[in-house]
């Protein structure tokens, strides 16, 4: 038997950014679960990760993403 493997998405975003509904629409297409962190908020998470820009996609603790990606990307960031 299989085990379903979790990955911790995160989605670090600034509270005005333009693409953040995209990406939040093309992973609940893809039944991704994700948690919004705003940079405003974070900055602590901000400064560990040299975020600059908005968006960003964070899996498992890592930044593997720091642009608006297509839902093709997406399912290759993630192994879909």
């Amino acid at each position: 038997m299989m085990e379903d493997i979790v990955m911790k998405i995160k989605l670090i975003v600034t509270k005005s950014c333009s693409h953040c509904n995209n990406i939040k629409r093309e992973l609940e297409e893809l039944g991704v679960g994700y948690e919004i962190c705003y940079v405003e908020d974070n900055p602590d998470l901000v400064a560990q990760n040299e975020i600059r820009h908005s968006p960003n996609i964070m899996v498992d603790g890592v930044v593997v993403a720091r642009e608006l990606t297509t839902e093709g990307q997406l399912r290759k960031l993630l192994n879909l």
